[in-house]
């Protein structure tokens, strides 16, 4: 078993920055893709961003040029700096990571979640 656990949400200024991180703990031999999902309420799950093992990065294009995806392979983490924080940025951000385990299965995993509001 395979757990990814968040942290660095909560309340943040419009304009201000925040830093979410992302561990991974468990049966890891390797991590594939890891990224960055949010949810606002009454929305569905989108892509924010996406960082792949060689260190490709993706972005949604509502926060390309604010937000910066990196990860952290010995340590199995990935991090996501947020600045330029607009209201519109509120929502659950989910931590996601394609976990190979030591016989090389795949599977997906999924954080519990992390709340964040930008609001005055």
């Amino acid at each position: 078993q395979v757990q990814l656990v968040e942290s660095g949400g909560g309340l943040v200024q419009p304009g201000g920055s925040r830093r979410l991180s992302c561990a991974a703990s468990g049966r890891i031999f390797s991590m594939d893709a890891m990224g960055w999902f949010r949810q606002a309420p009454g929305k569905q799950r989108d892509l924010v961003a996406v960082i792949t093992s060689g260190g490709s990065t993706n972005y949604a294009d509502s926060v390309k040029g604010r937000f910066t995806i990196s990860r952290d392979n010995a340590e199995n983490t990935v991090l996501l700096q947020m600045n330029s924080l607009k209201p519109e940025d509120t929502a659950v951000y989910y931590c996601y990571a394609g976990v190979r385990d030591h016989e090389l299965r795949y599977a997906p995993y999924w954080g519990g979640g992390t709340q964040v509001t930008v609001s005055s």
